[in-house]
């Protein structure tokens, strides 16, 4: 059994005030006995404009955020997944919008670029999102031992596509992480029940740190970080403000859920695509 950690923050387009915001609530997170902390997405920088990610973007595996990771990592003893931070496309003028996961030696063990991107205009809201114009959706699933058990990564409105989840549990995942920078709107309306749902139809738990309260740029996002089991159960759950949540997971415990509820194993459409058995 092992311990996981979800932070949730209200960062700002001030990169220093971020990462000594995170350094504490990592050190939080370690104190009450995380052996894998996360972050959320955008923990980093969340800039007055869209087109800010670009100025603050680093290149794959330097810059002074990945170096913040590695070394608060290193320096707790902690393994870390860094919410989201934008990496350089190498000549593009977009970035991905990337998670990294760190061991506690602070040596970066998974890469995933997120791969859905939030293009949506709000229902009933003036409210509309690009985030393409900005970033490079990712192609791969990823997923990666860590010491609570094998990380199914994914970002925020990743989690409104079950067929990511499919592939990161046919990968082996035991546990899913979504780092996330909900909207109040659709967080209100979506964001519990996607959870859950991701959890219980893939006998995983869930781990979803947040973004939350009223950012420097304007924008307002949900919160509410929760941690689920693989049963869909909330664990626990930070609704406002700045914080840490922890919970255990039992890999045993879901092992034997797992081979009493097979419900993995029943499936009757292709793993691979959506064919019917003859």
């Amino acid at each position: 059994m092992g311990i996981v950690a979800a932070i949730q923050m209200n960062s700002s387009h001030v990169v220093a005030d971020n990462l000594s915001t995170a350094a504490q609530l990592l050190r939080q997170a370690k104190d009450a006995g995380a052996d894998v902390a996360c972050l959320p997405e955008n923990f980093a920088f969340m800039g007055i404009r869209d087109a800010d990610k670009r100025g603050v973007a680093e290149s794959d595996g330097s810059g002074p955020i990945q170096e913040f990771l590695a070394a608060t990592a290193r320096s707790l003893g902690l393994w870390i997944l860094g919410g989201t931070i934008g990496i350089a496309r190498n000549a593009e003028s977009r970035v991905a919008n990337t998670s990294l996961l760190f061991d506690a030696k602070g040596a970066r063990v998974a890469r995933y670029d997120k791969i859905h991107l939030f293009d949506v205009a709000i229902p009933g809201r003036n409210e509309e999102y690009r985030e393409s114009t900005h970033v490079e959706p990712g192609q791969v699933p990823v997923v990666a031992d860590t010491p609570v058990g094998r990380l199914g990564l994914s970002v925020c409105y990743d989690m409104r596509f079950p067929e990511l989840y499919r592939a990161l549990v046919d990968r082996g995942a035991q546990w899913l992480c979504m780092p996330a920078a909900f909207t109040v709107p659709t967080g209100r309306a979506h964001w519990e029940t996607l959870l859950r749902a991701r959890a219980i139809e893939n006998l995983c738990y869930v781990v979803a740190p947040a973004q939350v309260g009223t950012h420097s740029n304007g924008r307002d996002t949900y919160g509410d970080s929760m941690i689920v089991d693989y049963w869909g159960k909330v664990l626990e759950r930070l609704a406002h403000d700045a914080g840490v949540i922890t919970a255990p997971i039992d890999l045993q415990e879901q092992a034997g859920t797992r081979a009493r509820f097979p419900a993995l194993d029943n499936r009757r459409l292709q793993r691979s695509g959506v064919d019917m058995p003859a």
